[in-house]
């Protein structure tokens, strides 16, 4: 899983700590159901590219064949991104000392 960081949801000089952060939860987010997902934290400086994205042997899955592969570990989509999503807030003040 590729989730990408838009800078300004850290601070709004978040250009500035973004790299920093993106090597922050590196251990965190390994703990979360790392048999059958390899996390990637990256900035996105560029809002065409998709805030989320999922591949496997190096082909990027679609919507429907995410929630197809999730489910074969016993996950839901919407599940498991809200999951990471909370996790990654938790992050982000941990990382910015709240």
């Amino acid at each position: 899983m590729t989730f990408r960081v838009e800078p300004m949801c850290l601070v709004p000089d978040g250009v500035d700590h973004i790299e920093g952060f993106c090597q922050f939860p590196k251990k965190e987010v390994a703990k979360l159901v790392s048999y059958f997902v390899r996390w990637v934290i990256t900035p996105r400086y560029d809002k065409s590219s998709l805030e989320t994205e999922y591949k496997t042997n190096n082909k990027r899955l679609d919507h429907g064949k995410t929630e197809k592969y999730l489910r074969v570990f016993g996950k839901v989509l919407v599940d498991f991104e809200e999951h990471f999503q909370d996790k990654l807030s938790i992050l982000i003040d941990q990382y910015l000392g709240r």
